[in-house]
Parts: structure tokens; C-alpha cells; sequence
């Protein structure tokens, strides 16, 4: 469990990080912050364009940066795909956490195959049985969380920094590609060959689990096709929801 003093110490370092990568690529920013916080960090990837440009740079920076993935049991078969042709590129296995057996089951028990759909309450059930809970199994030790989250990306994000404070998690997040545009990723991939998943051809700029991810419509938020049934202001799953103070 981290200390009070610890937590502290944590904190004041996000406004000195931000001071010293001011200025910094995105690229750049990883290798100094990988290099010299080695063991620390841990990398989460669900595979989407964003994630597939930061596994890039991490391996060619470091190939033993811990990077994992959550696997909820409902992910649409392209992500499957892109995991292995993922894994086969960069000769390494990313590690998989899947939720527990007894959450799940419960989760079937109280609301059925597709609950999530009937209201907010249940669908953050279903994140957090399936999201939520082996994440926080992933994070267990680690000090810094690296993400792909961008600012642009929808209207929950527009206040991200480049490193944050987790309170759910008590870690800093690190947010490489904060500043990024949709263009700039898309560059990144075509220029350094990544490997990315076939549903971002097919109008899905934002993939997640097959039955809460649909495509969106051309001039609609990259974000819309996330549990299209609900309001924008919730379109979270919990993973990334900053605290209000």
C-alpha cells in the first residue's frame, strides 16, 4: 500500500516532470522518462492506434518496458488479430489479464448476456467486472502508468496533461500522446509499418468491446461509436476518469 509521504512525493513530481519534457517530442519524452525510470512503468495497450504507435516506440526503445493488455472476454476478433500480428512483430508476448471467473459469473447472474444496454448503472457494472478490477490487478506495484489517451479525443478529455495524478490508482499516469492529432497517429502507423486493427478501416476510430463499439458516421466525434446508447458526458468506462476535487 503506498505511503501518505510516498503519495506526496508523487505528486509534487508530475509539475516537475512537466517543467523538464517541456518542449520534447513524444518519442523523445519516452526514451529520457523509460531510461531513467526503468522498472517503474507499466505500459497498457487495447491495441488501437494510439496504443499501437506508443508499443512501437517503446520497443524500439526498450524491449523489456512492461506492456499489458485487458482482455474482458468480448472483444471483437480483429483486436485478437492485431494482438498476434502485434506479438509476431516485435518478438515478445504482450501479457493478458482477464477478469475473474466469479465476477463475471456474477455479473450474468444480475443482469443477464447484455444488461449493460438497459442503463448507465449496469454498463459501469459490466467495465468494471470486465476493466476495472484487472487493471487494478496490472497496476498492483507499478509507479507510473503510460497510456495512449489523447485531448482531442473526446469531450472527457480535453483537460489531460502529460502526466496526471491517479487517485483510483495512486500512480501518475503519463499521457505521451496527449498533444497528438488523429493525423498524427495515422502518420506514425503508415510511416513505421504498424501493425493496426482492420476495424479502423471500416469507420471504428475508437475500438473497445465488440458490442459497445459500432462505427461512426464522417464529421461525428471519434468517440461517438463508444456506448453510442449513452449520453457523451458518460462515454467512460472508469479506467480514465479524473477525480473532481
Amino acid at each position: 500500500m503506498i505511503t501518505v509521504f510516498r503519495e506526496h512525493i508523487m505528486k509534487e513530481n508530475i509539475t516537475t516532470f512537466i517543467k523538464q519534457f517541456e518542449g520534447y517530442s513524444a518519442r523523445e519524452t519516452l526514451e529520457m522518462f523509460l531510461k531513467t525510470y526503468k522498472g517503474q512503468v507499466s505500459f497498457s495497450t487495447s491495441f488501437g492506434a494510439e496504443d499501437q504507435v506508443l508499443t512501437d516506440m517503446i520497443f524500439k526503445i526498450d524491449k523489456e518496458v512492461s506492456i499489458f493488455t485487458l482482455d474482458t472476454g468480448r472483444l471483437p476478433q480483429s483486436t485478437y488479430d492485431v494482438m498476434g500480428s502485434t506479438n509476431l512483430k516485435y518478438n515478445r508476448k504482450i501479457t493478458v489479464y482477464f477478469p475473474e471467473s466469479k465476477d463475471v459469473e456474477k455479473l450474468y447472474y444480475e443482469q443477464g448476456a447484455n444488461g449493460f444496454y438497459e442503463s448507465v448503472q449496469n454498463r459501469k457494472e459490466c467495465c468494471y467486472a470486465r476493466k476495472i478490477a484487472p487493471l487494478k490487478r496490472a497496476l498492483n506495484g507499478v509507479d507510473i502508468w503510460i497510456t495512449g489517451l489523447r485531448a482531442e479525443q473526446s469531450v472527457t478529455r480535453e483537460e489531460m496533461r502529460l502526466f496526471e495524478w491517479d487517485e483510483g490508482n495512486a500512480l501518475i499516469k503519463f499521457n505521451p500522446l496527449v498533444s497528438w492529432s488523429e493525423k498524427d497517429v495515422w502518420e506514425y502507423i503508415k510511416n513505421n509499418k504498424v501493425p493496426y486493427n482492420a476495424l479502423h478501416d471500416k469507420g471504428y476510430p475508437s475500438i473497445g468491446c465488440e458490442p459497445c463499439t459500432r462505427a461512426v458516421k464522417e464529421g461525428e466525434d471519434i468517440r461517438s461509436g463508444r456506448w453510442w446508447w449513452e449520453n457523451s458526458r458518460h462515454k467512460e468506462c472508469g479506467l480514465h476518469i479524473k477525480d473532481k476535487k
